[in-house]
C-alpha cells in the first residue's frame, strides 16, 4: 500500500482528439505498473478506450465511473483488475456520454471525482485520469481531483492550437477549485525523426513549455496503433518495441519528477 501522501493524480488531458492521450494513460500506467507502483486508470471518456485497451470489457459492469461522478459511488467500489500485475481500471460505459447535462444542476458538481477518490487514498501510487476530448464538466471534475496534468501534444502542424485554451481552463481551476494544479509535464506523440515538421513542431512546443516538455519523445509506430485492438498496453503486446521503450522511460521521468 502507498503512503497516502504520495499518491499522484494524473489527469491526461488536451481537447485535441487523437493525439495520444489513451495511449499515454494506459501505456505510461503499464510501465510504472511494471515497475512495481501500484497504479489506477480512471476513464473519463464515454468511448470507454482506455478500459477496452486495459482488456476490460466496460459493458459487464452494473457500475462505472458514470455512478461515482453522479451516485456518490466510491470509487473503491468499481475499481476493478486488468489482469495486468499492479495496474486496474475504475472503467467507463457509455451511460457516461449524457453525464455533462445530468451533472448541471448536481451540488458541487466540479468535485464529484475528487471526493470519489478520497475512498483510494493510499491505495495506489498513481492514479491517471483519462479526460474526453472536450473541456467540458467531465474534464473540470479531473483537474479539480488532479495533483498535475500531463498534456501529450501530437507533432503536427496545429500542434499548439487550443493549448492556449487548456491553459485558461486550468488558470481557472487554480483560483476556483484546486490551487495546486498545474500542467507538469508536456509529451511529444507520434512523432517521426526523419519528417521536418516533426522537428519544427517540437521546436515549438519547446519555446512554448521549456520546462514542462518532457525529454522522451513517443514514435509514431504501428505496434503502438496496434495494442489497444488486443486489450494489452504496449509495454505487454510488444515489449521490445520502440513504443514500449518509449513509454517506460517516460515513466522514469514520471517517477523522477
Amino acid at each position: 500500500m502507498a503512503d497516502a501522501n504520495t499518491m499522484r493524480v494524473i489527469a491526461v488531458a488536451n481537447q485535441k482528439g487523437g493525439v495520444g492521450k489513451t495511449t499515454t494513460t494506459t501505456s505510461l500506467g503499464a510501465a510504472l505498473a511494471e515497475r512495481g507502483k501500484r497504479v489506477l486508470v480512471v476513464d473519463l471518456d464515454p468511448q470507454g478506450n482506455a478500459t477496452t485497451g486495459l482488456g476490460v470489457d466496460g459493458r459487464k459492469f452494473e457500475r462505472s465511473v458514470y455512478d461515482v461522478l453522479l451516485n456518490d459511488v466510491p470509487m473503491v467500489d468499481i475499481v476493478e483488475p486488468t489482469g495486468f500485475n499492479n495496474l486496474f481500471v475504475a472503467p467507463a460505459t457509455l451511460d457516461l456520454a449524457g453525464v455533462e447535462q445530468e451533472l448541471a444542476s448536481v451540488i458541487s458538481r466540479e468535485l464529484r471525482l475528487k471526493k470519489a477518490l478520497a475512498s483510494v487514498e493510499g491505495d495506489f501510487d498513481f492514479v491517471f485520469i483519462d479526460c474526453p476530448p472536450s473541456l467540458g464538466l467531465i474534464t473540470i471534475n479531473a483537474f479539480a481531483a488532479a495533483t498535475e496534468i500531463l498534456v501529450p501534444v501530437q507533432t503536427e502542424f496545429y500542434a499548439l492550437e487550443g493549448l492556449n485554451q487548456l491553459q485558461r481552463i486550468v488558470d481557472l481551476v487554480q483560483k476556483n477549485l484546486n490551487p495546486t494544479l498545474s500542467i507538469s509535464k508536456v509529451v511529444l506523440t507520434m512523432y517521426d525523426s526523419r519528417n521536418t515538421l516533426s522537428i519544427d513542431v517540437a521546436a515549438e512546443v519547446r519555446r512554448h513549455f521549456p520546462v514542462e516538455l518532457c525529454q522522451t519523445v513517443i514514435p509514431r509506430t504501428v505496434r503502438l496503433a496496434e495494442a489497444p485492438s488486443f486489450g494489452q498496453p504496449i509495454t505487454v503486446f510488444d515489449p521490445n518495441s520502440k513504443g514500449a521503450k518509449a513509454y517506460r522511460a517516460l515513466a522514469e521521468e514520471i517517477i523522477n519528477g
